[in-house]
């Protein structure tokens, strides 16, 4: 749930509710590959619920994902199929709003476009630092598992000044999704 706090602090009120009423909500069963590595996608999703196992072939499995993720927001920036799968892991609901969906209203709305590239820079920028913090790399590297768990937890300053009204955002989108359950 964190992460999304990090992309909905970028958004606007508005832009949560375009995404809430431009996407399509869809539950996934365990077991169900949501993301076929090297096929391509045409949307980016938000996991609402539930947890996904992402894995790469020859390799295994490299991350767990849960509430509050994005999925497929590398291979709407660079356009490639994806380098890895994701599989449900336990019962889920994601939003994904279609490639041209999303293409349209970028393209129409300059200052969306904005906020919706600084929400998946920083989102990127963090999964990265974890990652790179998680294989004991860095230089304020932290020494055990538990203390890598605690860093990955801690929420900068800035961030926590906001993390009010995009926790809001993110429980209005549930609500009005529900709503169409």
């Amino acid at each position: 749930m964190r992460k999304v706090l990090y992309i909905l602090t970028q958004f606007s009120d508005d832009d949560v509710d375009w995404i809430a009423s431009a996407g399509r909500r869809k539950r996934l069963e365990p077991g169900e590959v949501f993301i076929h590595e090297g096929e391509p996608i045409d949307a980016l999703s938000f996991v609402l619920d539930g947890s996904f196992s992402v894995s790469v072939a020859g390799v295994g499995e490299v991350a767990r994902l849960a509430s509050g993720e994005i999925l497929g927001e590398m291979s709407l920036l660079d356009e490639h199929p994806p380098f890895a799968s994701v599989t449900t892991v336990e019962p889920a609901h994601v939003l994904s709003v279609g490639r041209d969906r999303l293409n349209a209203k970028i393209d129409s709305d300059p200052h969306f476009a904005a906020r919706l590239y600084r929400a998946i820079a920083m989102f990127l920028s963090i999964r990265m630092r974890n990652t790179v913090q998680r294989l004991g790399y860095g230089a304020d590297r932290p020494s055990s598992q538990e203390e890598i768990a605690a860093s990955q937890e801690e929420i900068d300053m800035e961030l926590l000044d906001k993390v009010h009204i995009a926790g809001a955002r993110f429980d209005r989108m549930l609500k009005k999704l529900m709503v169409g359950a």
